[in-house]
């Protein structure tokens, strides 16, 4: 349930495209904390010093990693003004009380839809899907390296956060050009085109951005239950069933780790094996990088296992990983996932660069 707080805007904390962190001082039983609450400044506008704000502060108080932090609902004494009317009725975050509506890319007001009213081909253009967002800049990362001008278009799906705006990696590659651009689909909104559902996602990325790479993944965040298949990233699965059924070429970005201290995650991580392994049901080529020692050794023998278990449906394509430690740390943004950063490991960050290292090479040749 949600657990509201009202608060005073102290300051400004952090800003990047489309959203900003502020200290808000919480009125009431809590009146001597002060918190970092997030607002989208499309949603409620620009919230000032003095401001007062309704917050959202369940994740905070659950003490949660992504996310973990307020949310101002409103700036009810300062209230944004209404945007101006548009083409559009593609509505997303449907039925709750921040619902939106959007020109999809794919709808019929949308100057892209006579093109994709007649798309219907990837025309084999890799496509690189990764379970975690954390992936997607290691990824560009691998394409870059072996290929620096390749347009890559970052295909956002809602199995994480829904608006793009939470996610500063996203902001920061744009700036940095390293995306063409993002397409948000499903229920996910705020990238530079809004699409239906993956399909129309991925047809935008080539047919209206020109990528010669798409990458899809959920937004940061990330469901897990500990359980065989409560956790978001089955949807992995699911991009390569639709990437494989639009005439793309399937890339399956392997989830790695040599430092996360549960079991089913060490080597390829239990979300891979199954997404890849059960739920997709079409052939796709899966990057295995050429790691060294130990952990290099495990990873080869569940790939080896993964592609038995598939009956031939996966092909283990081995790449080498030389060079790609220093793409990763020219990145223009910080690389961690689950909370490890490149230092810690470095094994999940290359696996995705040779992901992207593999979807270079087979897109320009």
């Amino acid at each position: 349930m949600m657990q509201w707080r009202a608060g005073t805007v102290e300051r400004e904390l952090q800003r990047w495209a489309g959203a900003a962190v502020y200290a808000v001082r919480l009125e009431g039983e809590d009146a001597d904390g002060t918190v970092k609450a997030l607002a989208y400044s499309d949603v409620v506008g620009a919230p000032h010093p003095g401001d007062r704000v309704l917050l959202n502060a369940s994740a905070l108080l659950r003490g949660l990693g992504t996310g973990g932090l307020a949310f101002i609902v409103a700036v009810p004494d300062r209230l944004p003004p209404d945007p101006h009317p548009g083409p559009g009725h593609i509505v997303k975050a449907r039925y709750t009380p921040e619902q939106q509506m959007f020109l999809a890319v794919d709808e019929q007001d949308s100057p892209h839809h006579s093109a994709l009213a007649s798309a219907d081909d990837l025309r084999g253009v890799p496509v690189v899907v990764a379970d975690l967002h954390s992936a997607l800049p290691a990824v560009v990362a691998g394409v870059r390296a072996e290929h620096p001008t390749a347009r890559v278009a970052y295909v956002m799906t809602d199995g994480g956060a829904l608006p793009a705006a939470f996610s500063r990696t996203v902001s920061t590659l744009r700036a940095a050009h390293w995306l063409a651009g993002t397409v948000t689909v499903g229920q996910a909104y705020g990238g530079d085109h809004e699409a239906v559902n993956v399909h129309t996602g991925l047809l935008a990325a080539v047919h209206v951005l020109g990528a010669d790479v798409v990458v899809v993944a959920q937004g940061p965040g990330n469901v897990g239950t500990g359980t065989p298949w409560g956790f978001s990233g089955t949807a992995a699965g699911e991009a390569l069933n639709a990437a494989h059924v639009l005439g793309g070429h399937p890339v399956a970005s392997l989830r790695v780790s040599e430092g996360d201290a549960r079991p089913r995650h060490r080597g390829i991580s239990h979300h891979s094996r199954t997404a890849y392994g059960r739920v997709a049901l079409v052939p796709a080529t899966v990057p295995v990088p050429d790691l060294p020692g130990e952990i290099g050794e495990l990873v080869a023998s569940q790939a080896r296992a993964l592609a038995d278990a598939s009956g031939g449906r996966l092909l283990l394509v081995d790449v080498p990983v030389d060079g790609l430690e220093d793409a990763l740390r020219r990145a223009p943004v910080r690389l961690s996932t689950m909370g490890r950063g490149l230092d810690e490991d470095l094994a999940a960050f290359l696996a995705a660069a040779a992901a992207g290292r593999y979807a270079a090479r087979a897109g320009t040749h």
